[in-house]
């Protein structure tokens, strides 16, 4: 009896240790917020659908920005809950609009009041959404083609400039979401300054040897001018991957 009430205690205190140190994973302390901006486009000529983002942390590319063609774009950030992205794809693709999806995920986030989310759906409806407790200054438009976002910015400037860059500019879908990025940075960018950028269009068999939908999917994941060597990476990007643009 002595031998298992041992064994017993032993897989009690195992069991016991276990917890502890799961708990203590799941109540890790917070990453750092993505302090970004972002503008997501279609073009309803060529069906391209995309994401441009520039931000204050390393790696953006790998956090920010969602899309599927034929579905749409998302971008998640400040303090972004990455299951935006899946899960808003799913939503639009089942049919519901980037307003409503928009509302689905934030309604059902506990956290909603620090996330940050722009969304544009493949016929074109577009949404962004700012919860109330992200950090200034922080703020979302919607554009006749795009839609922009940004959280501890300089100002509502930023946004402004990127959806007028956008507008006014010319050029392929990716060139004119890399020349939105730099007129939000002309007008002021990220309080914190500049570190990741990263850009993602979508078409239908337009990716590598036409077996995927990934067009442009480019990424700088640490860099003084991100977005210079953003714009550098996709000039050669689209003199080796030719596509009748």
């Amino acid at each position: 009896m002595g031998v298992v009430r041992f064994r017993t205690a032993l897989m009690f205190a195992s069991v016991c240790l276990y917890g502890v140190c799961l708990n203590a994973q799941q109540n890790r302390p917070d990453d750092p917020p993505v302090a970004t901006y972002s503008i997501i486009a279609i073009d309803s000529e060529t069906e391209e659908i995309g994401v441009a983002v520039q931000s204050r942390i390393p790696a953006v590319g790998s956090i920010v920005p969602w899309v599927q063609a034929g579905v749409g774009a998302i971008a998640t950030q400040s303090f972004s809950n990455v299951r935006y992205g899946p899960e808003g794809l799913k939503l639009l693709a089942e049919g519901m609009t980037a307003e409503e999806a928009i509302q689905k995920l934030t309604d059902n986030d506990p956290d909603a009041a620090r996330r940050q989310l722009g969304m544009i759906d493949a016929r074109g409806n577009k949404a962004t959404f700012t919860g109330e407790a992200c950090l200034p200054w922080a703020g979302g438009k919607v554009g006749k083609h795009c839609v922009a976002q940004g959280n501890i910015l300089h100002g509502e400037a930023v946004i402004d400039a990127m959806i007028a860059r956008f507008e006014q500019a010319e050029g392929t879908l990716a060139e004119r979401l890399i020349d939105a990025l730099q007129a939000g940075q002309d007008a002021g960018g990220e309080k914190r300054g500049m570190q990741s950028a990263a850009l993602y269009v979508a078409r239908k068999d337009w990716g590598y040897a036409g077996l995927n939908d990934r067009f442009r999917d480019i990424r700088v994941d640490d860099a003084p001018d991100p977005i210079a060597e953003l714009r550098r990476i996709h000039r050669i990007h689209k003199e080796l991957f030719r596509r009748p643009e």
